[in-house]
């Protein structure tokens, strides 16, 4: 079966540098075929690619995501039939919109031998203020309809800009993974892992918990039978993270960063809520000291060792944060190592680890504190 990769963006965001990084680092010693759709831009180096064994097959018919959806699928099943590549990477034009891109591949791919895998938007940090502005919705739909947002420049914007942009951006897409960290600096393995969205740190830490029935570690259901169930307010979770546009491969994009998943008006359904009550019990029961909830945050802030060790010892000896029952999470240190903390009631461990896509803070407990928490960790 063949996985087909979307990579768009507007021209000068980054997608060559990306597309680059994947053929060496994440599809070495696959076949791939890459299908550009030249529309004013300038194209990727051919002769890069040729050096890398690369087919190139242009589509200069038109815009793939306009009106010449037969012809495109025409084009897909004969590179399929000619090459059974093991990846197709498309490279849309940046004037059109994701989800015309999307729809196109969905509307072919049941005849062929292929699946789409993961579809991806490339945006400048400096510059998601003035795209919007000017592009309205065609920018708007890149990021909307994005599985995963990858940040360029942001080894060279100001933190506050990237904030900034963060937070416009999670206006458009409250779900998929943003991909921070200058991708320099992680390796391509690990940036295709997020592409194709993989558990976020809440749903790991979720598995993790044992059972205080039986002992074991198990979600939703498990050797001794308990489950999540409806809580006091009638929500009712599911634990799917899957996402579902009305014409998008089901793609699950899950993770911590305190947003509310919900039905939305593109048809997106989420059935678990961050942050509300999850219970363990038998049917029928519901133990009050069992009702854990999490927090949980995406941040690029910047800490030391020191610090880290300082806030888990606070969580652990202060019980105004809440009950905790862990702590999980992996930052940027200042001195440009990354911190990895864990933590479980009086036990810690801080040590290095490999870059990450984006900090991510989890902390999973009884009557949290959020406010408070969010505060301990300089994030108010």
């Amino acid at each position: 079966m063949t996985k087909i990769d979307i990579i768009s963006g507007f021209l000068g965001a980054g997608k060559t540098t990306l597309i680059k990084k994947l053929l060496s680092e994440a599809f070495a010693g696959e076949q791939v075929v890459l299908i550009e759709n030249e529309f004013g831009e300038i194209g990727i180096d051919g002769g890069f690619l040729k050096e890398s064994g690369i087919e190139i097959r242009e589509m200069n018919s038109g815009c793939i995501c306009c009106s010449l959806v037969g012809d495109f699928g025409k084009s897909l099943r004969e590179v399929v039939d000619t090459y059974h590549p093991d990846r197709i990477l498309i490279e849309p034009s940046g004037v059109g919109k994701l989800s015309d891109v999307i729809k196109a591949v969905q509307d072919v791919q049941d005849e062929i031998d292929a699946e789409l895998n993961s579809f991806t938007t490339v945006v400048d940090v400096t510059k998601c203020r003035i795209y919007r502005k000017n592009f309205g919705e065609f920018f708007s739909n890149q990021i909307e309809y994005a599985g995963a947002v990858i940040l360029s420049r942001t080894d060279k914007a100001k933190p506050e800009k990237i904030e900034e942009s963060v937070a416009l951006l999670r206006e458009l897409n409250d779900k998929a993974p943003f991909i921070t960290t200058p991708i320099a600096r992680l390796s391509g393995t690990k940036i295709l892992e997020t592409m194709e969205a993989g558990k976020s740190l809440e749903e790991e830490l979720l598995d993790e918990i044992i059972c205080p029935e039986c002992g074991h570690h198990h979600k939703e259901s498990g050797c001794c039978g308990h489950k999540h169930h409806d809580d006091e307010h009638g929500h009712h979770h599911e634990h799917e993270h899957e996402h579902h546009h009305e014409h998008e491969h089901g793609h699950g994009h899950g993770k911590c960063c305190g947003h509310k998943h919900h039905d939305d008006e593109h048809g997106h359904h989420h059935e678990h809520e961050h942050g509300h009550h999850h219970g363990h019990g038998h049917a029928g029961h519901h133990h009050a000291d069992d009702v854990f909830t999490s927090w949980g945050r995406e941040t690029i802030h910047t800490y030391t060792k020191e610090q880290i060790s300082g806030i888990l010892e606070q969580l652990e000896s202060d019980g105004s944060y809440g009950n905790v029952l862990r702590a999980k999470g992996m930052v940027a240190g200042e001195d440009g190592e990354w911190i990895y903390f864990d933590m479980v009631p009086e036990e810690h461990e801080v040590r290095a680890g490999a870059p990450e896509y984006t900090g991510r803070i989890c902390v999973i407990g009884a009557e949290l504190n959020e406010d408070a928490l969010a505060g301990l960790f300089g994030l108010s």
